[in-house]
């Protein structure tokens, strides 16, 4: 294998990319006779051409390629680039239009493993007595080298390529990728996407929560969620369509300054709405104007906040430029002020002794009460990924070097605090059962003050000898031993747990799979609350009454997150099932937001029809699938380096030692 390594000093500013991968001195893929023009789309054809021209050139270890047009944007960041090796990878191809001109766009697609590698280290002390060496990933925004747009109209006059020392000619070949037909059922997806889209003076801005023509009280439904955006911005992006997304990222980001109050009271800065309403309101002289109206929390059912609406607009900020290319929005003055802002918020120095952040019941997906409130999983799952993706996004610069320095020891707190204290499988419900309690000791093993009675009947006979799972929420004397969904797949994601947790989970989700998956993907949580629970816990809520909406219903949306974690981990086959148990029904069932009963048999009693993130979910699942490679971008590996990062010096007084030294053999396996 051919060891490739690009030297330079300068980072690359990316419109739409091409990325080169190599082996066995291939290609492309393809083998070294046969050479290719660079790359033209046509938006109904599969037919693809790669043209060069003269006008630059850049060495890669044994290949040099010439002929590259516009390859390199100035820049003044300077980084260090890994020698790697590189695997073959397929072609990925989206359609763009630019004004009045089409342009094609080609993208080779084994991005993540290769440029995830890429990071910069950062030697950072601030009273050596208290931190250690900080390092930071991604921190100088590297991006990966680069082609720009090529237009069909242009006359691009070929080159050459050397590969193992022989230059040849390059002819252009046109290549004929396969292509899919999609069935009835995408179709009608599609359709009904594109149909709840909302524009905001003439431009796409994102997508209703349902458009069920039956509702006749939409209440919030005909509005856009943050949340329930994001399946939506992933279909669009994957088909080629970003224009809606970096609309919606802007005008959101725009709506974060606004003045938001409850009873006199505002909460913090950087804020972002639950959703918004394109509105209509009327100006002089019988003219009409569109305004967007934010709701912070302020007119929610319950008044509860949208903790999790800034962890989203992160991920999904991300997310735009991974697939896009369009690294430039990320590096917007706008841009980064607003992501510091959520930083900054979240990062807040407070009464808690733990990692995680602290929040009210109904912060998060499940916007009802349901005792989840205190530190639940999905809130830490999505706050931890929401950090991962900042570092790889802020730009490192005297200002923001005290907000990286936060961000990286927070990561590594948070990883030990979750993989330490929220894992449970049958050794460790074993060892809870035989806790002492009432430790009076810095080396305490029951730490939390659990009562081994706190060990539900359910849960001895459910846990799987081959499984685990993080439990839902942790606080002193409490632990909520309910498996919640979206928490436990998102910690797969973003690398939160281990890659030996991340491989249980997902066995328990097969062992378990009557329970969590039944007739329609995927439990929200497990088991429902039920009798007198549900009467204390929930408040007799009748919405959430046992196995319907957030206690124990099934949601079809979480289908994109599963696929996505089983693609990370090598578990296709079981996305696929998921995926093929959902397409049995959700177009006959008119696309509904959730299924109740235990095993997810009926419509749920209050769903919408025609709910826009199970139909978005169903289509960026199938895409997911059909170019396992583009998911890619999406998820983390571990990063060892941060887990052996301890900033808490308690190593160094005599006072007491840390914890993380007994627990590292078991955090970084």
């Amino acid at each position: 294998m051919n060891s490739v390594s690009f030297l330079g000093n300068s980072t690359i500013k990316p419109t739409c990319r091409i990325v080169f991968s190599c082996r066995n001195s291939a290609f492309l893929g393809f083998p070294p006779a046969k050479c290719l023009h660079g790359f033209a789309f046509n938006r109904n054809s599969t037919k693809m051409c790669l043209n060069l021209d003269h006008s630059c050139q850049f060495h890669a270890g044994p290949f040099r390629l010439s002929g590259f047009r516009r390859v390199f944007a100035e820049t003044h960041k300077a980084f260090r680039v890994p020698s790697w090796s590189f695997g073959q990878s397929g072609v990925i191809s989206r359609p763009c239009n630019v004004g009045t001109t089409t342009r094609g766009v080609s993208l080779i697609t084994n991005v993540a493993s290769d440029f995830r590698n890429l990071s910069t280290s950062v030697e950072t002390r601030v009273n050596e007595n208290n931190f250690e060496r900080i390092y930071v990933q991604g921190g100088m925004n590297v991006k990966p080298l680069v082609l720009e747009r090529i237009d069909k109209e242009e006359n691009i006059v070929g080159g050459e390529v050397e590969v193992g020392g022989e230059k040849e000619g390059l002819n252009e070949i046109c290549i004929e990728s396969p292509k899919r037909e999609e069935s009835e059922i995408e179709k009608e997806a599609w359709r009904l996407l594109q149909n709840a889209v909302v524009t905001y003076c003439g431009s796409p801005v994102g997508t209703v929560a349902a458009n069920d023509p039956g509702d006749k009280l939409p209440l919030n439904y005909d509005q856009v969620f943050i949340r329930d955006f994001v399946p939506s911005a992933l279909a669009f992006l994957l088909k080629g369509e970003g224009e809606i997304v970096r609309n919606f990222l802007l005008h959101t980001l725009q709506l974060q300054s606004w003045e938001k109050t409850v009873d006199c009271y505002s909460p913090g800065q950087g804020l972002m709405p639950a959703s918004f309403k394109v509105r209509t309101v009327p100006l002089d002289e019988n003219k009409l104007e569109e305004v967007l109206d934010p709701d912070f929390g302020e007119s929610a059912i319950g008044r509860v906040a949208p903790v999790d609406s800034g962890l989203w607009w992160i991920i999904l900020l991300r997310a735009y430029g991974k697939i896009t290319g369009d690294y430039a929005l990320q590096e917007r003055v706008d841009v980064q002020t607003g992501l510091k802002m959520i930083l900054n918020l979240c990062l807040t120095d407070g009464f808690d002794m733990f990692p995680s952040l602290l929040v009210t019941d109904g912060s998060c997906m499940i916007d009802r009460r349901m005792g989840i409130h205190g530190h639940p999983l999905e809130i830490q799952a999505l706050f931890y990924s929401a950090l991962r993706c900042s570092r790889e996004m802020l730009s490192v610069n005297d200002g923001s070097k005290n907000l990286v320095r936060a961000i990286n020891n927070r990561l590594s707190a948070l990883s030990f605090h979750i993989r330490e204290y929220y894992w449970v499988d049958m050794k460790k419900i074993n060892e809870i059962y035989r806790y002492k309690t009432e430790e009076y000791s810095l080396d305490a093993t029951n730490k939390f003050n659990i009562y081994p009675e706190q060990i539900p009947s359910w849960l001895m006979d459910w846990i799987p000898e081959e499984g685990g799972y993080l439990i839902g929420n942790l606080q002193p004397a409490h632990m909520d031993f309910r498996f919640f969904t979206l928490g436990n797949l998102w910690s797969i994601v973003s690398s939160l747990g281990t890659p030996r947790q991340n491989e249980a989970i997902l066995n328990l989700i097969e062992a378990k799979w009557d329970d969590l998956v039944g007739h329609m993907p995927l439990k929200i949580c497990y088991p429902a609350l039920e009798s007198e629970e549900w009467h204390i816990i929930t408040g007799s809520d009748p919405k959430n009454t046992p196995w319907s909406y957030h206690n124990g219903g099934s949601w079809p949306t979480l289908l994109w997150q599963f696929t996505l974690a089983c693609i990370k981990m090598g578990k296709l086959e079981l996305a696929r099932k998921a995926v093929a148990l959902a397409e049995k029904r959700l177009a006959k069932d008119h696309w509904p937001e959730y299924y109740d009963t235990r095993t997810g048999k009926f419509i749920g009693k209050q769903s919408r029809h025609y709910q826009t993130w199970t139909i978005a979910g169903y289509l960026t699942s199938k895409m997911f699938l059909e170019n396992p490679e583009m998911a890619s971008l999406l998820f983390w590996d571990e990063d060892y380096e941060l887990l052996e990062i301890c900033v808490c010096a308690l190593s160094k007084t005599g006072r007491k030692k840390c914890s993380r030294g007994a627990a590292r053999s078991q955090i970084l396996v």
